[in-house]
Parts: C-alpha cells; sequence; structure tokens
C-alpha cells in the first residue's frame, strides 16, 4: 500500500492547499482597504442546506432526482439523512458501522477487511448501481471513506425513476462536504491500539472560489486477530461562483488501503447455526495470506445555470475507479473434508463437526470503472388554477470490468475450534493476464410533474424510459456469454395531501426493474444469469414536524418482485436456479430525528417487516420469512446535554433484532440480540484554540450476536458482530 505521506503528489497538494487555505483572509483584508483594486461585483445568489444537529431538511435525491425540488417533508418517500453530527459522535468507519443508524438498514456479507453491502426492506443492494456520490453512481466495490462527507442519505424502496436498473432496496448517496472557512486536526485510537489521524483544511481563496481538502490516514487493528491494516486518504472539493446565473462544484477523493479479510461462518452440514463460535478468530488463517488491496478514486461535477427565478438546469459527470487486489486464504465448504467427501452432506455449507475447506483465492487487478452523464431542467408554470413544478433531463451510465483468470485452489481443511488450523502450502498457481470481462450501457430519459391543487393537494407523476445494452465475456476477453439487451419504461407516481403546514400525508407507487440473479456454482445451471426482475412497490406514508427541530416519519409499504432461489430438484446437482412465485415485504417503519428539547436530541427508528415466499412450487420455502431479515429491529441513538455542564455531551445508543432466518425453511435462525452502545462529547478550549473530545464505546456490555445471515453469490454466510469497541479522538480547530 502506498501510504498517503509516502505519495509525493498527495503530499504536495496537502501543503499548497492548507497554504493557500490560510492566505487569503490577508489577501481579502488587503483588496478590501485598497481602492485600486475594490469594484462593484453583481449579486450572488447563494442556497445552502443546512443540519440542525439529527435532523435535515432536504437531501440531493429530492433537489435533482425522482421528487423534484422539494423538501423533506414534502417527499413522498421515506428518507434517512445520516447528519455529520451523528458521524462526528458515533465515530464510524465502515458502511457496517454507518447502517446502525436506520433499523430498516442492515448488512449482507459485510466481512472485516472487504468490501461490504447493505439490505434496505429486506432487499440487497445492487453493488454496481445502487451507491453514489453526489447524487452520481460510483462502485459499491469499496470502502467509502466518511472524512469529506456532510452527510449520508438512505432513499428506502424503489429507485427506478431516480436510478433506472436497480435493486428494489434502495440507494446510499454520499454527499461532499463544501469549501468553507475551516482549519481542524484531529488524532485519535481505540481499544485495540489503532493510530487515526485526519485533516479538514478549506477557505475561500476569492469571494467567488472555494476550496477544502480533507486527508486521513489510519493504522488499523481490528478485533480480528492476524487482520491489521491501513488506510490513506485525501480529497478536494471545489466551488467557483461564475457568475450570479452560474456554477460550478467539483469533488475528487481518493484512497489505498490494505487489510486481511475474514471469512465467514457456515452452517454446519447445512442446517446448524455453530455452537461455541468466536468473533476475533480468523478462519482459515494462513501466514503466507496477502492483505486485500482495494484502490479507489471518484470525480464528481455540477454546473448549474438559473435562467430565471422560475429556471434552471444541472449538467452533472461523475467517475469512478476501483482497483481490488483479491487475496484470502478463503474458508469455505467442506468438499474435502472426511464427513462431506462422499456426498453424505452439502459441500456447499461446513461439516456438521465444523470443519472447513481451505482455498488459496487470488484475484489481483480486478479493476471497475463507472462514468455516468447527466443534464437535468427543471422549472415551473401555471395551467389555469394549477401549479406545475417539472423536471425533464437524460442520462447515460457506463460500467466496465477488466479481470485475471484467478486462482481458487484446495490447500488444506481446518475446524472451526482450532484457534489456528495448520500450515498449508499455498498454490504454486498463478493468475492470467487481464482482459474485458463485462460492459454496461444504460440510458435514459427522465420526467416528473409535481402538481399543485391549491394549497393542501400535489400530484406527482413521472417515468424514466431505460435502455440496457449488457455484454459478458468469459475469462480470456474473447469469449461472449451473454448478451442482454432491453427497454423499459419505469413509472412513478403520487399524491400529497397537507391539511395543516406541519403535516404530510401521501401515497404513492412506482416500478423497478433490476438485473436476474446469477445461479450459483452448485446448481444445475451455475453461472446462468437469469431473466431481469420487474419490481413494484406500493407506499403510504405520514411526515410531521413537530418543531423546528423534530421530525417524525412513518411508512406502510409492499414490495413484489419474482423470487429468484436455488430449487430442490430431483437433478444431478440436487438443485436448480429459478425464478418461480413472489417474494412479498410488506413492512411498518417509523423514524424520528431532531431535538426533543434543549437537553436531549436523538434519532429513532423501528421497522417490522414481513417477508415471504408464495407460490413458488416448493412448499417447505413458503410461509417463512425470508433469509436475513429479521421480522423486527430498533434503533435509537441520544445525545444529552446536563443543563449544569453545557459543554458535555452524553451519548447513549441500542440496537435491537429479532431472530434472523438463516435457511430458506425457516429451520436454522440466529438468535435476537440487544446491543448497547454509550459515548462522551466533551468541548473545551485550548490556547484560544476550539477543541472537542469524542469518546464512544460500541457493544458495551461485549455481548456477541450474529449481525449478518446474507449471502454472496449464491453462498450463504454466518458474520458475528463486533465484541465491545472503544474509540478516543481529539479535534483541534485552528
Amino acid at each position: 500500500m502506498n501510504p498517503l505521506h509516502r505519495h509525493p503528489l498527495a503530499a504536495a497538494l496537502v501543503s499548497a492547499l492548507a497554504l493557500a487555505a490560510a492566505v487569503p483572509s490577508h489577501a481579502a483584508d488587503e483588496a478590501e482597504h485598497d481602492p485600486a483594486q475594490a469594484k462593484r461585483l453583481g449579486a450572488v445568489q447563494v442556497t445552502a442546506t443546512t443540519d440542525k444537529g439529527y435532523r435535515a431538511e432536504s437531501s440531493q435525491v429530492d433537489t435533482f432526482g425522482s421528487f423534484g425540488n422539494a423538501p423533506l417533508h414534502d417527499t413522498p418517500a421515506a428518507v434517512t439523512v445520516i447528519t455529520r453530527d451523528q458521524i462526528d459522535d458515533r465515530q464510524p468507519r465502515t458502511l457496517s458501522e454507518l447502517a446502525r443508524a436506520d433499523a430498516a438498514v442492515g448488512d449482507n456479507y459485510a466481512p472485516v477487511g472487504y468490501y461490504q453491502d447493505l439490505a434496505i426492506r429486506g432487499f440487497v443492494l445492487d453493488l454496481a448501481t445502487a451507491y453514489r456520490l453526489n447524487d452520481m453512481t460510483i462502485n459499491g466495490e469499496q470502502l467509502t471513506p466518511l472524512e469529506d462527507k456532510q452527510r449520508v442519505e438512505i432513499l428506502k424502496g424503489l429507485g427506478g425513476l431516480e436510478a433506472g436498473i436497480v435493486a428494489p432496496g434502495g440507494l446510499v448517496n454520499y454527499v461532499s462536504k463544501r469549501p468553507a472557512n475551516v482549519r481542524t486536526a484531529t488524532l485519535g485510537t481505540d481499544s485495540h491500539g489503532s493510530r487515526y489521524a485526519a485533516v479538514d483544511i478549506g477557505g475561500w481563496l476569492s469571494p467567488s472560489f472555494g476550496v477544502r481538502v480533507n486527508a486521513a490516514h489510519e493504522d488499523m487493528h481490528s478485533y480480528v486477530q492476524h487482520t491489521p491494516g491501513r488506510r490513506s486518504f485525501l480529497s478536494l472539493a471545489a466551488d467557483w461562483k461564475i457568475s450570479e446565473r452560474a456554477t460550478l462544484e467539483l469533488d475528487s477523493n481518493y484512497q489505498t488501503s490494505g487489510q486481511r479479510s475474514a471469512s465467514g461462518y457456515q452452517l454446519l452440514g447445512g442446517t446448524t447455526i455453530p455452537a461455541h463460535p468466536s468473533n476475533t478468530r480468523l478462519l482459515g488463517y494462513e501466514p503466507w495470506q496477502q492483505p486485500v488491496g482495494i484502490h479507489s478514486s471518484n470525480t464528481t461535477a455540477r454546473f448549474n445555470y438559473r435562467f430565471s427565478e422560475q429556471w434552471s438546469a444541472q449538467l452533472s459527470a461523475g467517475h469512478s475507479h476501483t482497483v481490488i487486489d483479491d487475496n484470502v486464504a478463503f474458508a469455505y465448504g467442506c468438499f474435502y473434508a472426511p464427513q462431506c467427501a462422499t456426498g453424505e452432506y452439502p459441500g456447499q455449507f461446513f461439516a456438521p463437526n465444523g470443519d472447513y475447506d481451505i482455498y488459496d483465492f487470488r484475484s489481483p487487478g480486478d479493476t471497475r470503472q463507472n462514468d455516468e452523464v447527466r443534464a437535468v431542467l427543471k422549472g415551473g408554470f401555471d395551467t389555469g388554477s394549477l401549479s406545475h413544478e417539472v423536471s425533464v433531463g437524460a442520462s447515460a451510465f457506463r460500467r466496465k470490468l477488466d479481470q485475471r483468470p484467478y486462482v481458487y485452489d484446495y490447500v488444506g481443511t481446518g475446524n472451526i475450534d482450532q484457534v489456528d488450523p495448520p500450515y498449508f502450502a499455498p498454490s504454486p498457481n498463478q493468475p492470467g493476464p487481464s482482459a474485458r470481462t463485462f460492459t454496461s450501457w444504460q440510458r435514459a430519459l427522465f420526467a416528473l410533474d409535481r402538481v399543485h391543487f391549491g394549497t393542501q393537494w400535489q400530484l406527482l407523476a413521472g417515468a424514466r424510459f431505460v435502455r440496457l445494452d449488457e455484454r459478458a465475456y468469459d475469462d480470456t476477453g474473447l469469449v461472449l456469454e451473454r448478451h442482454t439487451r432491453l427497454s423499459k419504461t419505469l413509472p412513478q407516481a403520487a399524491v400529497l395531501w397537507q391539511p395543516t403546514a406541519p403535516l404530510t400525508v401521501y401515497a404513492s407507487y412506482s416500478e423497478n426493474l433490476s438485473l436476474g440473479a446469477e445461479a450459483p456454482y452448485w446448481t444445475t445451471n451455475g453461472g446462468e444469469i437469469l431473466a431481469p426482475v420487474h419490481s413494484r412497490q406500493v407506499e403510504a406514508g405520514v411526515k410531521y414536524e413537530w418543531s423546528d427541530a423534530l421530525s417524525l416519519q412513518g411508512a406502510l409499504y409492499r414490495i413484489r418482485q419474482p423470487y429468484q432461489y436455488a430449487q430442490p430438484d430431483g437433478s444431478a446437482s440436487g438443485f436448480t436456479f429459478v425464478q418461480r412465485g413472489q417474494q412479498v415485504h410488506t413492512g411498518l417503519e417509523l423514524n424520528a430525528a431532531g431535538r426533543v428539547s434543549d437537553s436531549l436530541r436523538l434519532t429513532a427508528s423501528v421497522s417490522l417487516i414481513q417477508a415471504r415466499a408464495r407460490d413458488t412450487g416448493t412448499p417447505a420455502y413458503e410461509g417463512h420469512q425470508i433469509v436475513n431479515v429479521p421480522r423486527l429491529r430498533s434503533a435509537v441513538y441520544l445525545d444529552y446535554r446536563p443543563p449544569v455542564a453545557a459543554n458535555i455531551g452524553l451519548l447513549g445508543g441500542w440496537r435491537y433484532a429479532s431472530a434472523n432466518p438463516a435457511t430458506p425453511d425457516g429451520r436454522a435462525r440466529v438468535p435476537a440480540y440487544n446491543v448497547f452502545d454509550a459515548g462522551l462529547r466533551y468541548t473545551t478550549d485550548w490556547s484560544g484554540h476550539p477543541m472537542t473530545w469524542h469518546l464512544s464505546v460500541d457493544n458495551v456490555f461485549n455481548k456477541f450476536y450474529w449481525r449478518d445471515t446474507g449471502g454472496a453469490y449464491g453462498d450463504a454466510y454466518l458474520f458475528p458482530g463486533a465484541p465491545r469497541l472503544a474509540r478516543l479522538s481529539v479535534t483541534v480547530g485552528f
């Protein structure tokens, strides 16, 4: 890995911008008092979105996305915004830790030391299209840093109009910090001895041009044995007020990281939860295992132009590039273990006695690239007594994958009760040359009209026409294995009723298209990509502004899509991967965010969901909760400031999940859990400089729990939650 301080370009950029950020205040003062340099500037209209502690009033997906230019209160969808204050107080470092903020969001295959994925409303997000930076698509196969993010927005439910072909769970949008006069440095550590340093430097170099730099370096000592790691990060944001009508926003970041990846547990014999698991043991550990290296860069650009008070346009572009050097001594299955070699037990799970196979897996230079451009025109006009707010636009999205034929060779067998398995020599084989294995184009036209009927009623109607052209090749890049072409119109409609200013009631309907899943290799049709699946969602919700600092919302929804699963049958492998029947998720969500009183602010959420498969042709799988979808989740986070000590914040959190299914027939499930978190924030002054201390303790009572029973590429895994972890940081302003 190349730490930031060893990267000459990064070091030079940080030094130059730090110096530049320190200069403007003096330069501006001189210009202000020098009549020869003074000049009259035209009026500049600046629009900013402010976070009120734990409460936000708008999001980017509202401004130029699926719902027109409207605040969250007027958005007919469930959107959670994780503000900068929440990020600072809780100190999350990973996507999995960040997701604890909302009960409707959970992990799905989120290993330590590897890129992570989420499920929203019980549907796994698409790593190719569900993650965004400033509303531009980025690769989900990266460790997205949080140092340069002002907030994180989670759109729950179908995003067909917003994103086109995407999984039905929703979207995660990271929003960058904008230029501001800020100079802070942060140092941190944790109870395992990690070391963390970050700087946030920004300023306006002139009245019309500002920059902001964030940089961080972290030496990680994970709670999982043998998995130390490091990461280095640098970002630059720039705003240019070209004129009173035109602005340009640029953002770019780069991160490099390296850490050994931790394999998950699997069911014993395909039916039994391991009885004595460890949340600190690295399954399959071999000394020759190299770290997983992930090098990622993301760039977005947004040009905004205001034609008049009613009409404006935005041109946006995004580029996301990730290179993964995937290395792991992978603990998987039991094909070569004595109990499974005879075929008595399924080879894609651990053996009944806890044996598992160890594979030498190496896939260096796995390169993924997303490029996107979008143009949106929005404005308003009246037709008689009706008032219209319209958005129309076009977008193009391209995704490319370059990969090498990987090494995936069996080297030996270990057991889950071994602290470290025996030493096995790595495979002598080497990966092959890189080749283009995948290309995808999505081209789309979209439009939305928000019609106001008087002061109480609004009607939203829109659609996105998307055309997909996708080609997949074998690992040589020469043999075309799949060519998918399709066109689809995805409608969306909603009606809003606002009897009083604080209250909004809405009902909505939307459709979505996502690509079919790939059949696991252990099924009869292993490797086959099934047909795209069409999803539909109906949702009814209510939003209430209890005060200007506290928001309440509730949503009741139902999502339907074809059920994709490995169907037991009489074939040679015993399973065939099919689309049959319907997967139906019906749920209720309740959320609160903001300030309850002068001393107390909170975020709280509850998610109750029934996720079932119907008409599948496999009676044993029907009537049971879908795997990795707990029926009930809740998440509460509190910040209490004692009236007698306004510079102290007492922080507390509680997370609950009911029993979580691990098999489609409902016979195996991991137990319910309660996890409690605590923290302390202390603000003071050091030699005239503001100073803030943050102490956070996750899993205060060191409870063992299973946080995830999800899967990847058709295989099922069990991941333990983290043990007790304390983080301490201090931030000083200069």
